[in-house]
């Protein structure tokens, strides 16, 4: 079926003399529609919470059309038709008041979340609203990922770590550099869209048109406030983005997608990622993360979570339950044998595995850029002899 999210794009398709017949229109404004609607084909149709005049509702009703009505009363539109920006959720912030943050609509999101019971709201409608907007959230995204790159579809790449990780450690950098190196190369970067290792992947590929001297002095800059918990954490990321701004020549490789979720609402969502995916059910959220991302998945150093992860990844694989075995790359050999030793562990249960040959572990950038390539050059290798 045709999904039109815009008004633009409800206009050039009645221009173009189509049917609204078996059409999806989602979270528009109908109101001055009425005349068309009245003398539209609406055999099949779905409103998705649009806005209709009285007269238009009873009509569209009465010739079988589906609709579901808009909710009221919340800070969020559980139809919306495409991802977030930083410039959406961070409307409103003054990086010269960090105090701000509590008046954007990231902020009145998570304490309207709160306030309705956080991840068990007892309100049915209050569910229903939030598994709405999760699955907006994820059609608009799958809309980001089907664009192509180079004449190639979008070839994703995560990278997950710890949201401890602070900005000016020799890890956070590591990151940056690493995730500036394979935006350049035209992967597409993907994370948890929070702080820590995760918005190092995005500053990287924000900086992926820059030189290593303004990435150095960037770095700098944020180091002034390593951790979330600082005040100025977010105003520093702010000075940054006006710094050095994203420009035309340099969006096709700096694009990236943080998926962050209101379950850690306490967390802000990275301001580099130039796409956020953000949820309500934080389940949906990692499964999801971790299912889209074919081109592979490198772990930095994290805690619990990032454990989960690529315990969650490696069940993906051992039974290839997303159709593409793809890369498990371990960033930290120390980390991963010693102090999380995850490693040993995951080596064991892929023996006998196709994915047994996509385990990597390393410190070394150069070897996860080589791999990483190797696979995407396989998969295009196979995609053609099809």
């Amino acid at each position: 079926m045709v999904e039109i999210e815009t008004l633009a794009a409800f206009e050039q398709h009645l221009a173009s003399g189509r049917s609204l017949a078996n059409v999806i229109l989602q979270g528009l404004d109908l109101t001055a529609q009425t005349r068309v609607l009245l003398g539209a084909d609406l055999s099949g149709t779905i409103f998705l919470g649009c806005q209709l005049e009285k007269d238009a509702l009873l009509a569209v009703l009465a010739h079988g059309a589906m609709v579901f009505p808009p909710f009221s009363g919340l800070p969020y539109s559980p139809y919306r038709g495409s991802l977030y920006s930083p410039e959406e959720l961070y409307a409103g912030f003054d990086s010269a008041r960090p105090e701000s943050y509590a008046d954007t609509p990231d902020a009145r999101i998570y304490a309207h979340w709160n306030s309705r019971g956080g991840a068990n709201p007892p309100s049915l409608l209050e569910t229903l609203a939030q598994r709405l907007h999760d699955h907006a959230v994820t059609d608009a995204m799958e809309d980001v990922l089907a664009q192509h790159s180079q004449g190639r579809p979008r070839r994703v790449v995560a990278i997950m770590g710890g949201h401890s990780m602070l900005r000016g450690q020799p890890d956070y950098r590591a990151v940056a550099e690493l995730a500036r190196e394979l935006a350049r190369l035209g992967f597409f970067l993907v994370s948890g869209g929070g702080p820590g290792a995760m918005e190092a992947t995005h500053l990287g590929a924000w900086f992926a048109g820059r030189s290593e001297a303004e990435l150095s002095e960037a770095l700098a800059l944020l180091a002034r406030a390593p951790s979330y918990k600082d005040k100025e954490w977010l105003s520093r990321a702010f000075e940054v983005r006006a710094a050095w701004p994203l420009r035309d020549e340099d969006r096709p490789f700096c694009e990236s997608l943080g998926i962050p979720t209101w379950h850690y609402g306490h967390e802000p969502p990275n301001p580099f990622a130039t796409h956020i995916a953000k949820y309500f059910a934080n389940s949906v959220r990692e499964d999801g993360l971790l299912t889209i991302a074919k081109g592979g998945v490198i772990y930095s150093p994290g805690s619990a979570g990032t454990i989960q992860e690529v315990f969650q990844d490696a069940c993906q694989n051992h039974y290839n339950t997303v159709g593409v075995v793809s890369p498990m790359i371990f960033l930290g050999q120390e980390f991963w044998t010693r102090t999380r030793p995850v490693y040993p562990l995951l080596e064991h249960l892929a023996r006998g595995q196709d994915y047994a040959r996509y385990l990597l572990l390393t410190d070394s950038r150069e070897a996860i850029v080589q791999a990483l390539v190797d696979f995407d050059r396989e998969q295009e290798s196979r995609n053609l002899t099809r």
